[in-house]
């Protein structure tokens, strides 16, 4: 029978888990700041994972797990796959590197092949995995973390803490430029040996081959889980060509991963697939489903690809049309649930244009988000105006502005800034005109009904708006770049509001948004043990930016995951990943 969690018993387990973790006991549930959000094409996975109570219990029709009604129609190209399941997604980058993995799809492998001390579990807690205690002191300033014996990579070797001791090295590297910010951690002796003024952090004491000590200097209510959600890579290969203060080598490791996680990379075709075997000697137990492909899909693709049977489940854009067609295959499971992440559209404030806030709060007035999220996603999307998903404890709609489309207040504010018609409608200021070039994912379906609203709004505003077409990754790479104006994705966020997208010079701020208010909230929030100053400070943190508009906010909506119901055992919620658990899964025969 199919173990499945209701998503509002998850919620509420969180709310109840959270307390107790703030309180001193229980899990801790905070993310790592190295897993940091995830930058998304939409549909994309926000953290996602799984399930919410059929609808009838719910009441709710537009979330809910919908079992299959007639599993007698499955296709026989699935029935035919006794030992494989293949998962629909969008071409991973093919960076497999704990390291430096940045989309998500990228992460689902690297969580298929690497492990930690700790794992999410599907109410945003952190649970044990390699770790067989841990042990902080009553100042919170030392962490003693015990790895569980016998556990070995794939390669056979064994996994000791001193590989554990080696990553952090990597994170404090003068030359690490991947998105994670283990500095902000504060373990002792990181920043003389990010400065290269030491040779080893003299906060990482390796006490055996199973204990590491980790002492740090201030603490704060992420550093238990930011210590302990630091994936486990071995010294032997990743550390081989390793001087301090030049980590260029590990590029050439990135397709090429070892781990001691549930699976093992086989092959990857970039555009295809990635192939995954299960790890046999995997210390939790080899993974029931032998082998597991991740097969390039696309919005044109996906639907055809199940009824093919080629596919056996993939993340579909939520809207009455593909709910509808899901279900009407009849032998799909479809999971429906609230995304914690959001859609957005990114703004260079390293452009003069941008960096005039009435220009910015005028593109939020002046775009009709409310007719962009009916066109993509009807009931199963909310406009949202602060970065953070209803599901969190941390959100709020308190002191925030709705931004309501109302073309007439855009135009005053562009006024106002000093943007005036020119002779053909077009604004210009200081001789330049104000053209918007938009880099625009292909194949979207928010990108459809986006680009067109936009560009009729913007229009009427006088602002010319012309669109490039390109795939996710290549609009990531401007993204890194800073080659961009605006282009359209979306964030999976981790459990905890902690974030550095927005901070000042953050890991993860590719838009070069800065406001000092924003950063000393957000400290505010990452310093306070308390649950409710925590959200007092994030709170805060987000009237800030609410006001501010760092970007285009546009939507929060549903997750939707259509899963072949011969498949079970399949953990997916807001806060998990269907790869956390994956070793657990498995197909009816």
């Amino acid at each position: 029978m199919k173990k499945r969690m209701s998503l509002l018993l998850a919620i509420m387990l969180l709310a109840i888990t959270v307390l107790a973790a703030c309180g001193g006991g229980g899990t801790a549930e905070q993310p790592p700041s190295q897993g940091d959000q995830t930058e998304q094409t939409p549909p994309a996975e926000g953290d996602g994972e799984e399930t919410t109570e059929p609808p009838a219990e719910s009441g709710d029709e537009s979330q809910g797990y919908f079992e299959a009604e007639d599993p007698s129609l499955n296709p026989a190209t699935a029935l035919n796959r006794k030992d494989t399941l293949v998962v629909g997604m969008t071409a991973p980058k093919g960076v497999f590197n704990p390291f430096y993995w940045q989309t998500a799809y990228d992460k689902y492998v690297v969580d298929a092949i690497f492990d930690s001390f700790f794992a999410v579990q599907g109410d945003g807690t952190y649970t044990n995995r390699l770790a067989e205690s841990v042990e902080v002191s009553e100042d919170k300033l030392k962490y003693t973390f015990k790895l569980k014996p016998g556990v070995t990579y794939s390669d056979g070797t064994p996994v000791t803490v001193k590989d554990y001791a080696f990553a952090m090295k990597v994170y404090h590297d003068s030359s690490y430029d991947g998105q994670s910010d283990l500095l902000s951690v504060h373990i002792k002796g990181g920043k003389e040996y990010n400065e290269g003024k030491a040779t080893d952090i003299s906060g990482i004491k390796v006490i055996d081959d199973h204990t590491v000590e980790i002492e740090v200097t201030e603490a704060n209510a992420m550093t238990k889980d930011n210590l302990g959600t630091v994936a486990f890579a071995p010294e032997a290969y990743y550390g081989k060509g390793y001087k301090q203060g030049n980590l260029e080598y590990m590029k050439d490791l990135h397709a090429k991963p070892i781990g001691s996680g549930q699976y093992v990379l086989k092959s990857f075709s970039p555009g295809q697939e990635v192939v995954l075997e299960a790890n046999a000697n995997y210390f939790l137990g080899a993974p029931k489903i032998k082998n597991v492909i991740y097969k390039t899909t696309t919005e044109e693709t996906r639907l055809a690809m199940f009824q093919s049977g080629e596919i056996d489940m993939d993340m579909v854009t939520v809207n009455e049309d593909t709910v509808e067609e899901l279900k009407g295959m009849g032998f799909l499971d479809v999971n429906i649930f609230p995304t914690n992440g959001y859609g957005y559209v990114a703004m260079n404030h390293n452009d003069p244009k941008f960096q005039d806030v009435k220009v910015r709060q005028a593109l939020m007035y002046g775009l009709n988000r409310a007719e962009v999220v009916e066109i993509i996603y009807g009931p199963y999307a909310n406009v949202l105006n602060i970065p953070q998903s209803s599901v969190s404890w941390a959100y709020t709609d308190e002191g925030i502005e709705p931004y309501e489309f109302d073309i007439e207040k855009a135009k005053q504010l562009l006024d106002e800034a000093g943007w005036v018609a020119g002779a053909d409608g077009t604004r210009e200021k200081d001789g330049k005109k104000f053209e918007i070039h938009f880099s625009a994912t292909a194949d979207n379906p928010v990108i459809d009904a986006l680009i067109p609203v936009m560009t009729q709004n913007y229009q009427e505003l006088g602002i010319k708006l012309t669109a490039e077409t390109l795939d996710f990754n290549a609009i990531m790479d401007k993204k890194d770049k800073g080659e961009f104006e605006m282009f359209f994705a979306a964030w999976g966020l981790t459990p905890d509001p902690d974030s550095t997208v927005y901070i000042t010079d953050g890991q993860q701020n590719d838009i070069g948004f800065s406001n000092a208010d924003y950063d000393a909230a957000m400290k505010k929030g990452l310093n306070a043990f308390d649950l409710e100053e925590r959200k007092a400070a994030y709170a805060e943190a987000y009237q800030v930016l609410n006001q501010n508009v760092p970007d285009l906010l546009i939507y929060q909506r549903r997750d939707m995951w259509g899963i072949n119901s011969r498949i079970n055992g399949m953990d997916i919620t807001p806060y998990k990943d269907f790869t956390i658990d994956l070793y657990k899964a498995e197909i009816e025969q």
